[in-house]
């Protein structure tokens, strides 16, 4: 969302634009719905998938292909390529991206945990495994139990001095979440399934449906579908997308 509100001023004022680009550790798959145009935000300014499995290159490219900057306007834009990378390639960033994301299995897992910030459960802000388990205080089926704390990148973290019970993603390791090419639904489905009250369990300013772009996968979940069923409802946003994607590709 940035790099499209640089490439929109330098549009605006015949500015040049270099992108130096980067492999990207979730650029080996496409996954998720199609975000809508009700739903556009600083976290979804694109109608593209929640993982779109592209470099921030190639990704500036589509968005001057698409013709997405104001009025159609397109930017005098230069990528400097990678070299020795493809979108196969494992990738873990030598620099964490956030406090909050402290390792290549947080970062693998975003995609499957980002919609927790949209529900009262925790994702792990305020602990040492921020974005690898799940968890809240009136869930009681589970056996991991963590207790979020004010620390730096979590000054006041969901359900602070709270112990949350849950599950422990940390068991699982990289490569497995690297092959599996796809944003787990189960873990949604199952902690919508064991909260006790179910119409607390998305959060009253709808945030959830920002995060996904859509409204229709709360309305989904709340409905009781599959994840086979939700999977189906993605197939001809994700295939439609594909098409697009593979003009904007510099690597194989």
């Amino acid at each position: 969302s940035t790099l499209h509100y640089v490439m929109e001023a330098c549009a605006e004022y015949d500015k040049p634009v270099w992108v130096l680009d980067r492999p990207n550790p979730n650029g080996h798959y496409i996954d998720g719905p199609i975000r809508e145009e009700k739903y556009k935000s600083f976290v979804g300014m694109h109608p593209v998938p929640v993982v779109y499995g592209m470099t921030i290159g190639e990704y500036a490219q589509m968005i001057n292909g698409e013709g997405w900057l104001e009025a159609g306007r397109t930017c005098d834009l230069t990528v400097i390529e990678c070299q020795g990378y493809d979108h196969e390639t494992m990738y873990e960033l030598p620099v964490a991206p956030s406090p909050n994301l402290p390792n290549l299995r947080s970062i693998l897992l975003y995609p499957s945990l980002c919609f927790f910030e949209g529900t009262p459960l925790s994702i792990g802000r305020g602990t040492t495994r921020q974005f690898q388990i799940i968890g809240h205080p009136d869930i009681a089926e589970q056996s991991y139990t963590f207790t979020p704390k004010p620390m730096f990148g979590a000054a006041h973290p969901k359900q602070e001095g709270k112990a949350c019970h849950g599950v422990d993603l940390t068991t699982l390791s990289v490569e497995q979440i690297f092959t599996s090419k796809q944003i787990e639904l189960d873990y949604l489905l199952n902690f919508y399934r064991l909260f006790p009250q179910k119409e607390l369990f998305f959060n009253e300013n709808l945030w959830f449906d920002k995060l996904a772009g859509t409204a229709s996968l709360r309305q989904q979940i709340i409905e009781g579908k599959t994840e086979k069923e939700i999977r189906a409802s993605w197939e001809d946003g994700l295939e439609a997308f594909a098409k697009v994607r593979a003009m904007y590709l510099l690597y194989e």
